[in-house]
């Protein structure tokens, strides 16, 4: 079978030589936009770029505000300071993620809290996170809401939308506002994905998105801060910013701030890529479309879009039978230069974070696990 595969990924992208799992596709104004930050002289954190780009997301997603950072880490950092996430507070999250989700929680002094995810859509099961706040929490008479079991405040929660599908965004915000529990989206991975006609990133009260050379659009590194909040979106600039007070000349900081800054001409590269932007989206969602079928006539599980959403398909993904059936596909399909990769390694399995409280069961983790392997999603570009 999966021999019948590498040739049909091959005859997709036309080549015999090594296929990405992800690679960025340049075939807009991007040389054009940097030449013009380079002339300026303006590269660094300074420049009209860095305004256009956070102009476009605003313009694409309806987010209200956003604000460039240097990396969506560093965007999903200051989002939760800004929720108010203070050292010994929890943060719940799903362990089915990435490090640098559970990585900037660590940076605000809070401990992650793990729960499971969905079968459907791989991000936070909005079922489990019931069942773990049934089972430890109470809002008590400050507003807040804290753990029995720790005594301490569970602040916000951070569900992902996972390989760009999204999560059960809207059922999970409506828990967090029954127990006072900031929503902090982690959309690093879903522009171009929206959820009952809102864009991931939306929904809830902020929202960090990456940049990174993987991602559907790319700026080499950075990232951005969403939120609809005109405040929140002003302490953000000011603090990723080194919460500089405006001034002709004299530097004076008002506050402990963060250069987050994302410098010009990788802003430049941004507007390059947004303009292209629905053209990746409509090129990857039919490249979604061609796996799944293909996947039908020889017995292989595609992930598709939930009921109700619309994904970037950022990363294609199949669910194998089992977890010797996923090696079988990692090694052959890597060993004859088509990349593939199983899914991260859940985050309650690291031992950095043996210290993270969990949910009773994680067992769709587990499960995806041992079974989930992605697969080359790049744009397809036919000369």
């Amino acid at each position: 079978m999966f021999e019948r595969f590498l040739e049909f990924v091959r005859s997709i992208y036309g080549t015999k030589e090594f296929i990405p799992l992800h690679a960025p596709v340049f075939v807009g104004n991007e040389k054009n936009y940097l030449t013009d930050t380079v002339d300026s002289t303006f590269v660094s954190s300074v420049g009209e770029y860095v305004n256009q780009f956070e102009s476009s997301v605003v313009d694409y997603t309806d987010a209200g505000y956003a604000i460039a950072t240097v990396n969506g880490t560093s965007a999903l950092h200051i989002a939760l300071l800004l929720a108010g996430v203070k050292p010994g507070n929890i943060v719940i999250t799903q362990s089915f993620t990435f490090v640098a989700t559970c990585n900037a929680i660590r940076y605000c002094g809070a401990l992650p809290a793990f729960v499971d995810v969905d079968l459907t859509t791989l991000g936070l099961s909005a079922e489990s996170l019931e069942i773990y706040l049934a089972a430890h929490c109470e809002v008590r008479d400050d507003g807040c809401c804290w753990s029995r079991v720790d005594n301490q405040v569970i602040r916000a929660c951070v569900p992902m939308h996972t390989y760009g599908f999204p999560a059960n965004i809207s059922e999970i915000k409506t828990i967090c506002d029954r127990y006072n529990i900031t929503l902090v989206e982690d959309a690093a991975e879903s522009l171009g994905s929206y959820s009952s006609g809102m864009h991931t990133g939306t929904i809830g009260k902020l929202a960090a998105i990456s940049f990174n050379g993987n991602k559907i659009i790319t700026t080499g590194g950075g990232g951005m801060i969403l939120t609809a909040d005109e405040g929140l979106a002003k302490k953000a600039k000011h603090i990723t910013t080194t919460a500089k007070v405006p001034h002709s000349w004299v530097f004076d900081h008002d506050e402990i701030g963060y250069n987050y800054r994302l410098p010009n001409i990788n802003a430049a590269l941004g507007v390059a890529q947004m303009e292209y932007l629905p053209f990746f989206v409509e090129n990857k969602r039919n490249l979604a479309k061609l796996y799944q079928q293909w996947g039908k006539e020889n017995g292989l599980q595609f992930m598709t879009e939930p009921k109700g959403t619309e994904s970037n398909y950022w990363l294609n993904a199949v669910i194998t039978e089992s977890q010797s059936q996923r090696d079988e596909m990692l090694e052959v399909t890597n060993a004859n230069q088509v990349m593939t990769r199983p899914a991260w390694t859940p985050m309650h399995r690291l031992a950095m974070n043996a210290d993270c409280s969990t949910s009773a069961e994680l067992d769709n983790t587990e499960w995806l696990y041992e079974r989930l392997v992605s697969v080359p999603s790049s744009v397809v570009l036919n000369d």
